[in-house]
């Protein structure tokens, strides 16, 4: 961020002109290509969760959650009835467009309207959802909402330290990393060093046309396997 100087000869940061805050996000669904993002609803939602969570052998999946995984359809049916009555953090499930079925939940949480920053968090992907073009069609849906629909100025990561998969996913996804809060929370009966990611909106565009080429059709072959890495996309064209 390049300084300016006031009168006194300090270092001051770019100005921002015609700046007002943002809205809050309203609460709807957000349709893509592959999945449709949907505003958090147990009634609708909880059986098709809980078969798709069912998937996984264990709850490793679960262990960087501030929640356990639930036990039951009733255990599971509670938590999203609890997740689904919040507005911060405002929960989607992420629908599977060919089958019809919700398959994941993540949400939009640290909803700042005044200053235009907003996360996304509790991201709960099952093993019908991972590593399949519809996660990253999720991830890209909602920070297409921050920053195109609703004009944030900054889009934020959170991880614990420990949690390996969720750094390399928010580094894959084109989050830049800013640091290392130590002891910053305390959850389950243990300390959490958290580890803050960002993108902000001069970066976007770069990282949404980089989103939309990898998630056209022709990047996936027959077997739906990508022809070529998001990252890839990130670099300059050579035409």
């Amino acid at each position: 961020m390049p300084a300016r100087h006031n009168e006194f000869g300090q270092s001051i940061g770019p100005e921002v002109p015609g700046w007002t805050p943002r809205a809050l996000p309203p609460r709807r669904a957000i349709e893509g290509r592959y999945c449709r993002l949907e505003p958090l609803d147990a009634a609708r939602h909880a059986d098709d969760l809980y078969a798709a969570y069912a998937q996984a052998p264990d709850g490793r999946d679960w262990t960087y959650l501030f929640v356990e995984r639930p036990a039951d359809l009733t255990a599971t049916r509670a938590h999203l009835e609890r997740a689904a009555q919040t507005a911060d953090p405002m929960h989607f499930a992420v629908i599977d467009r060919q089958s019809g079925h919700a398959v994941g939940t993540l949400a939009l949480m640290r909803i700042d309207p005044a200053h235009g920053a907003i996360e996304v968090g509790s991201v709960t992907f099952s093993p019908l959802l991972k590593q399949t073009p519809m996660s990253t069609e999720a991830q890209y849906l909602l920070m297409k909402f921050a920053f195109d629909e609703l004009g944030y100025r900054r889009y934020e990561w959170k991880c614990d330290n420990f949690n390996e998969p969720s750094k390399r996913a928010a580094a894959r996804l084109g989050f830049q990393y800013e640091g290392l809060f130590r002891q910053a929370v305390v959850y389950k009966g243990r300390s959490r060093d958290t580890a803050w990611f960002s993108i902000i909106d001069s970066e976007w565009p770069v990282l949404r046309t980089a989103f939309e080429r990898w998630l056209a059709p022709e990047n996936f072959d027959a077997q739906g396997r990508q022809r070529m890495a998001l990252d890839k996309f990130r670099l300059p064209r050579a035409d």
